[in-house]
């Protein structure tokens, strides 16, 4: 998550003035950049101009040879390719597991600071600007892209997995003290954490490219630490870094839920599971999501995640109406309670005392993934959210979607564990297949046809959505962090990302292509913690804490006058005093 024009950091005292326009930065190598006002003594912000956007030859290129090898590998030797990635991450889940229960439970507190303190107040961008989209919208878009077609997957599986073979010794299977902590660890790995880890990669990056008019990439986040003296080979690889782990992590969402959709369609229609079947989905979805991207954030996007919010949260309600109604109003507040007061030990249990096993499989692997998403959510957060706080950006990425998540799980988990307490065997349902455990349940109930093929449909929405958003980061990481790139090479990646899934799931190296997005995220924890170090020395320089006032786009356009002015004037009196000499002459 790289993108910037290389600049020069002024020293303690001097402020970058936010930039006027949509950023996209330059290249380090020079590319011609045209400075946003800036107040006297401040240092110039260097922007690409509208409409400039164009290829990063040595990232895109760097990253299609990556990718390029690691799935030639796992075509060509799945099962090696598959030994040696679940080798590497049972030696990194196993070593550094501790690492990554420390930085996100990190993450969250850096959040809750951030928060509380005197930089909330702090706009990312102008100070008089105001959010580009609506804030039902914008949680519609940050869910859909976050984690939708996952709450599609887990929704049923996760709870009843933990009912039945609860997290913490001593409990014993199928008891109500085996229901709260199944939903306890639920929301532990749905809800504070995993928003908290996205928070902080977004908002890093909105910051640098929206208060600081950096660009909309990883590299202008990481200016600060480079005093002035950026290395544009290390920010280059951190952008391939970045293409790497995000096309990989959508390519392998797609498989999942290609599998879902199967079977969903096997439930409904009998169709049955096969491999033609399942790639000639992937072809139809990377169709829809492709043309999505190429209509842009505020048309394609914005309408595919409220058109899919609002169906979310009809089959939500339809749930609630024909399950358990009384205990699902009971679950709500005892899980969110119980959550709450449980969540500091854990977010600090590791395998000192036991469960290690347990832990690498659930929470380990969960922080792993979600670190792994880091580079494709955080820059589209980054994205979507230009015109708000750093306050209304931590609350409404942590918080909301936190909220949503505890109730999606206490009407999915509690529906389910009822189902399985009443006769109905979910646990035999979701040990055959995961992705047929919410349609087991769906049957149990009125319409199920219907609300079946509403499931299929939502899994693929949920997938266009997060999909076409992906595509655009891909596009704007391998063109200088550029806010609208080329639609050639959005469609470019949108149509890598089907490919990769198409050719992993034919060979049978899908679950390998998931591990090693997964083994990608810890080298991404120094990174994450680099941007959070980047962003606070940004921070405690901004002119909206010193003091300083940035200037409003009245004032930059007033500055603009006057230089003009200025510059007109002292080209008249060169001339003035050019024609003298000549008469001198």
């Amino acid at each position: 998550m790289p993108r910037t024009a290389a600049r020069s950091e002024g020293p303690p005292g001097q402020h970058d003035a936010p930039a006027p326009d949509l950023p996209k930065s330059g290249p380090e190598s020079g590319t011609e950049t045209r400075p946003a006002p800036a107040r006297p003594g401040s240092n110039p912000q260097p922007s690409r101009a509208a409409g400039s956007a164009r290829l990063d030859r040595p990232v895109f290129f760097t990253a299609l040879g990556v990718i390029a090898a690691l799935v030639l590998a796992a075509a060509v030797f799945p099962s090696e390719f598959t030994d040696v990635t679940a080798a590497v991450l049972a030696g990194l889940v196993t070593n550094f597991g501790w690492a990554f229960v420390a930085t996100a439970t990190g993450f969250v507190a850096f959040a809750l600071f951030l928060v509380f303190s005197r930089y909330g107040k702090i706009r990312l961008g102008r100070d008089d600007e105001k959010p580009r989209y609506s804030t039902p919208s914008w949680i519609a878009m940050m869910f859909s892209a976050g984690m939708g077609i996952g709450l599609m997957f887990y929704g049923v599986t996760e709870p009843i997995s933990h009912y039945l073979t609860p997290p913490v010794e001593g409990i014993e299977p199928g008891t109500p003290a085996a229901a709260r902590q199944a939903m306890n660890y639920t929301l532990f790995h749905w809800a504070i954490h995993p928003w908290a880890i996205y928070a902080v990669v977004g908002l890093a990056l909105a910051y640098s490219a929206y208060r600081k008019g950096r660009g909309a990439g990883f590299s202008g986040a990481f200016l600060p630490l480079f005093r002035g003296r950026p290395a544009p080979g290390a920010l280059r690889a951190i952008d391939v870094f970045a293409i790497f782990a995000t096309l990989f992590g959508s390519a392998t969402s797609l498989g999942l839920g290609v599998m879902q959709i199967n079977g969903g369609l096997t439930e409904v229609f009998g169709t049955g599971s096969s491999l033609g079947l399942q790639i000639g989905i992937i072809a139809l979805l990377t169709i829809c999501f492709v043309v999505s991207a190429v209509s842009g954030i505020s048309r394609g996007i914005k309408w595919l995640s409220n058109g899919n919010m609002i169906l979310a949260l009809a089959l939500l309600f339809f749930l609630f109406v024909v399950g358990p109604t009384v205990f699902i109003l009971e679950l709500i507040p005892a899980s969110a309670g119980s959550y709450l007061v449980s969540l500091p030990q854990m977010a600090s249990r590791t395998g000192a005392f036991g469960g290690h096993e347990w832990l690498s499989t659930w929470t380990i692997f969960y922080w792993a993934w979600w670190i792994s998403w880091t580079p494709f959510v955080g820059s589209f957060l980054a994205k979507i959210s230009r015109g708000r706080t750093i306050r209304e950006f931590v609350i409404g990425v942590v918080a909301v979607p936190s909220v949503i998540s505890v109730i999606w799980f206490s009407v999915w988990g509690g529906t389910a564990i009822t189902a399985q307490n009443s006769g109905t065997d979910i646990a035999a349902a979701n040990a055959e297949s995961q992705e047929s455990a919410m349609f087991a349940l769906l049957a149990d109930y009125p319409l199920a046809a219907i609300t079946s093929v509403v499931v299929v449909l939502l899994v693929a929405v949920f997938f266009i959505s997060g999909a076409d958003a992906s595509s655009i980061v891909l596009g704007s990481l391998s063109s200088f962090g550029a806010a609208v790139p080329p639609k050639w090479i959005t469609v470019l990646w949108g149509l890598l990302t089907g490919a990769v899934a198409a050719v992993l799931l034919w060979v049978g190296s899908l679950q390998a292509l998931q591990t090693l997005t997964i083994i990608a995220a810890a080298p991404f924890l120094l990174i994450m913690i680099g941007l959070c170090t980047a962003l606070m020395m940004d921070l405690v320089r901004d002119p909206a804490v010193t003091g300083a006032r940035p200037a409003s786009l009245r004032e930059a356009r007033q500055r603009r006058a006057r230089s003009a002015s200025l510059r007109e004037a002292r080209q008249r009196r060169a001339r003035l005093l050019r024609g003298r000499r000549r008469q001198l002459q």
